[in-house]
């Protein structure tokens, strides 16, 4: 019985194993059949991509732009990036044309495509001087197509490249020929409905600049509306000047607007505009030296201030020395009141040979700011600029510069060396109606909110509430000072004349102007003699004299303090959240 049960049971597993004798070949013509290792996928993906990197002839849209003396987008891609290291992401996003077989309802091909007017993706540069090699993320406006105007996955992709460079904390360059997926009327027609304007990629824009992910951008034609905006929102930004323009609305609009007829994109918002009212940083003859500005800053700064130090390099990495004395600094500064000089030298004199960088010299000029290293390590520069119309003192646009500058390296971790010569705040009737005290109030709330250590070198002049900003945010305060160094509540200018103004009239009344000069000559004496910055040092009102050409060894002893212990309790300070730097 049971041996039957189980032959029986052997018997049904066998049918269910065995091939039936006669089994049924599936014919390989069978209709709409495909192939098997999806080549015709792969075959629509690669016409894509070839349609893609080789524009037609009969574009008008290449055609304009080549004839406008600009670069095609992936052109800027591969000079600004090392050679094969770009990684497009959404390489075949666009629109397609589809043409379907009339053999296979299933099999399509490609008939016609417009690829996305906005390539992007991971690509590796190498920084200028310093050979550091980095990994970025890379957007480029197309021009050529729709004038960069939004174009159906422009906005996912730009989504998507904010937050992954957030994520991956890899800095972000954004190359703005364009609107960058900005509006236009024309998506009305095509979509059949107008929308409210979104912003969906600012609110990562906001964490990076924060959080001191690199973002660079470059104007490289004209920024319109949205890209004016995204190039604007960016550490730091360079025009060339050659194609580059930016404004919120272009010529045509705003002649229909405002009645202001036959402007020019470089009249409107040219170089001549933007780079001298601070909206855009630097100015660069063309583009590829604005790409040269790019990696420069680039490679000063961490690719995360909330979790790294600034890259260092060799002590020795410019043939420079940390010791390196100066003797011509000690004649720099006229022994003369009132005479100017070129900070400029002082500056390239102190820092590392070769290594200042600018940022924004065209705007802003009563200050001077940029970048530069001291025995490799990377620093923030500031300097009051005695040769501006105001001698130095700090007029709106100075003041919002600092700020910006000071924001800056707060969010990259950089310690800051500035030159200190300034006389007070500008005054007169323009600088009251420019709102000097209210920029001047910003900039004393970037200095005492920010962090970032700052070392001061008075050179000379360090007066009233602009010259306590500037020296008196951080305690204990470092400053050290020039011989040459004055300082008070306000300068003797007008001062004496302030403080001493009855007993001087009195004088005049009594015995005449001749014994009133007298006597404001002697008070101006006795002030000066006072005012020896010797006698500041003997009371500690400054923590050294220093002999100028020493200037070079006392920074760079700073600067590698600040590079030691300093910075890695900082670091820890901000991953734990308990300093928060916010550059917005």
């Amino acid at each position: 019985m049971v041996q039957g049960r189980a032959t029986s049971r052997l018997s049904q597993l066998s049918s269910h194993i065995a091939p039936p004798s006669k089994q049924r070949k599936r014919s390989s013509k069978a209709k709409n059949a495909l192939p098997a290792d999806y080549s015709d996928l792969m075959a629509q993906m690669a016409t894509m991509k070839t349609i893609t990197k080789n524009p037609p002839a009969s574009s008008k849209g290449y055609a304009r732009q080549k004839a406008s003396g600009k670069m095609w987008a992936r052109e800027r891609i591969e000079l600004f990036l090392d050679k094969d290291s770009f990684r497009e992401v959404g390489a075949v996003s666009g629109t397609t044309t589809w043409k379907t077989s009339p053999t296979n309802a299933l099999q399509e091909s490609v008939e016609g495509f417009v690829p996305s007017n906005n390539p992007q993706g991971f690509g590796q540069i190498t920084c200028p001087v310093s050979k550091q090699h980095r990994r970025v993320y890379i957007t480029a406006d197309d021009y050529a197509i729709r004038a960069g105007h939004a174009d159906g996955s422009s906005h996912f992709k730009t989504l998507y490249g904010e937050e992954t460079a957030l994520k991956l904390k890899i800095p972000v360059v954004k190359l703005v020929d364009g609107s960058s997926g900005g509006g236009s009327v024309t998506t009305i027609k095509q979509q059949g409905w107008s929308y409210l304007p979104p912003l969906v990629s600012f609110p990562a824009v906001i964490k990076q600049l924060d959080a001191g992910i690199p973002n660079l951008g470059a104007v490289v034609g004209p920024a319109i509306g949205l890209g004016a905006a995204r190039v604007v929102s960016t550490h730091f930004s360079v025009m060339a000047a050659d194609v580059g323009s930016l404004f919120n609305a272009g010529p045509d609009v705003v002649a229909k607007a405002t009645f202001e007829e036959g402007l020019t994109l470089q009249d409107l918002g040219g170089p001549d505009v933007h780079c001298r009212n601070g909206t855009i940083d630097n100015l660069a003859p063309n583009e590829a030296a604005a790409f040269e500005q790019l990696k420069t800053v680039l490679g000063f700064l961490p690719d995360c201030g909330d979790l790294q130090a600034p890259p260092v390099l060799p002590d020795s990495w410019s043939g420079d020395t940390v010791n390196r004395e100066d003797i011509n600094l000690r004649s720099i500064i006229p022994r003369k009141q009132g005479r100017m000089y070129n900070p400029y030298t002082i500056i390239t004199s102190v820092v590392d040979k070769t290594s200042f960088f600018e940022i924004g010299r065209l705007w802003g000029t009563t200050a001077i700011t940029g970048l530069a290293r001291l025995g490799g390590r990377p620093v923030g520069i500031i300097s009051n600029n005695c040769e501006s119309p105001t001698g130095g003192a700090l007029d709106p646009l100075g003041s919002q510069k600092l700020t910006r500058m000071i924001k800056f390296c707060d969010v990259f971790n950089l310690p800051i060396v500035q030159f200190v010569d300034i006389p007070g705040y500008a005054i007169g009737t323009a600088a009251e109606r420019g709102a000097t005290m209210k920029w001047g109030v910003e900039l004393a709330k970037a200095y005492f909110a920010s962090t970032t250590p700052i070392f001061s070198v008075v050179t000379r002049r360090c007066y009233g509430i602009a010259g306590a900003v500037m020296i008196d945010s951080r305690s204990p305060r470092s400053v050290v000072a020039w011989p040459s160094g004055e300082w008070g509540s306000l300068p003797l200018e007008g001062g004496i004349q302030v403080a001493h103004r009855a007993e001087l009239a009195a004088i005049a009344k009594k015995e005449g102007e001749e014994a009133m000069k007298k006597k404001y000559t002697e008070l101006d004496t006795e002030y000066r003699r006072l005012m020896n910055p010797v006698r500041a040092a003997n009371a500690f009102g400054v923590e050294q004299i220093i002999d100028p050409k020493d200037t070079r060894s006392v920074v760079c002893d700073w600067v590698k303090d600040m590079y030691g212990l300093v910075m890695v309790e900082r670091l820890e300070d901000r991953k734990a959240r308990r300093i928060v730097p916010t550059f917005t």
